[in-house]
């Protein structure tokens, strides 16, 4: 196994490198400093045939200016903060609003802009890349200091983990995520809407109009969103008109906190699998409702692919019945998700 790095430009001054981390069967999978972002994944169809599957660009200015977070790590808290705000201690943070009245995935220039600090990961059975960062306290609204750290590993199983970690000097809220859009067809292939998935949920997060949980969880039995036996992604995309596709969060069976399984995905075309396992309470099913299909997504189009992005409850922090996103002095917030690639013969 091993790592290779090539130059991939500059943003804010600053030099941005592609890593590339090869396993021993050539299976490659690439993450870069801006963002720490995951860029391609190459694995292999039944035929043995390897194709890039995680939608990115070939160039490096379509980050900088502005995309749909393509393998975005997502901070300092990802998906929605209802009205842009939330107190700790009798103390109300205004955040930054971006989103409507709201915040969306941390705020404007989040930790999908920004450059992070990279250092390489070498093991018997894996190699990767340790992202650090530094997020100032006042970042987008949100107080206190973080170091964050965005780890990716690839082995020989085709597993790519990936690993959020967070500390900080004064008490906030973190909720971490990866916000790939995943095609096993392979990028810019075309719909991703017969890939049979596979949700180990049996409740998700009930919502207003702009997306904000209620607090309440629904059942997924009855709904077009019961994906607890294995359902091509578009059978019944066509029911949810509001959100034009699935945009909404799972509550992952099992105790939040422990690795468990969390979702399914198989591309009966190409037979590629990807299974995912996580320590996260909750998943966002997102299926690229808004992709336009011009340069700005790589030339893909909605439905083109799908993102499942473990992560905690959004608006947690003023819904004290959610598993709390608060982080304290003196304590470590870590999570960790395993896309696990295959083969159905």
């Amino acid at each position: 196994m091993m790592i290779e790095t090539t130059p991939f430009g500059t943003a804010d001054g600053q030099p941005i490198t592609r890593y590339t981390l090869v396993n021993s069967k050539g299976h490659r999978v690439s993450v870069m400093n801006f963002g720490a972002t995951l860029l391609e994944v190459e694995v292999p169809d039944r035929n043995g045939e390897l194709a890039n599957v995680n939608l990115c660009f070939d160039k490096l200015q379509p980050y900088v200016d502005g995309h749909p977070y393509f393998g975005s790590s997502v901070g300092r808290f990802c998906n929605r903060i209802g009205n842009a705000k939330f107190t700790i201690d009798g103390t109300e943070y205004p955040l930054v609003v971006n989103h409507g009245k709201h915040q969306l995935h941390g705020g404007k220039k989040n930790f999908s802009y920004l450059v992070w600090s990279a250092e390489p990961i070498q093991a018997d059975d894996h190699v990767g890349i340790r992202f650090s960062l530094t997020s100032p306290d006042g970042d987008n609204g949100f107080p206190g200091t973080v170091q964050a750290v965005a780890e990716y590993t690839w082995n020989d199983a085709d597993e790519l983990t990936i690993t959020y970690s967070a500390t900080t000097d004064k008490p906030t809220h973190v909720n971490l995520t990866n916000h790939s859009y995943w095609n096993l067809g392979g990028a810019g292939t075309g719909t991703a809407k017969d890939h049979l998935a596979t949700i180990e949920a049996d409740q998700y997060l009930d919502v207003d109009d702009d997306l904000i949980p209620t607090g309440k969880l629904n059942d997924v039995a009855g709904t077009p969103l019961d994906f607890r036996t294995a359902t091509p992604l578009g059978e019944n995309i066509d029911e949810l008109p509001a959100t034009k596709g699935f945009d909404h969060c799972y509550a992952v069976r099992g105790q939040a906190g422990v690795m468990r399984k969390a979702a399914l995905v198989v591309d009966p075309d190409s037979g590629r699998t990807l299974e995912i396992e996580t320590t996260q309470p909750g998943m966002q099913l997102y299926t690229a409702n808004h992709l336009g299909g011009g340069p700005g997504t790589a030339g893909n189009g909605s439905h083109d692919a799908f993102c499942l992005e473990t992560q905690h409850y959004p608006d947690a922090p003023n819904k004290p019945e959610f598993k709390s996103t608060l982080l304290s002095p003196g304590e470590a917030m870590k999570e960790v998700t395993i896309h696990r690639f295959g083969i159905q013969k």
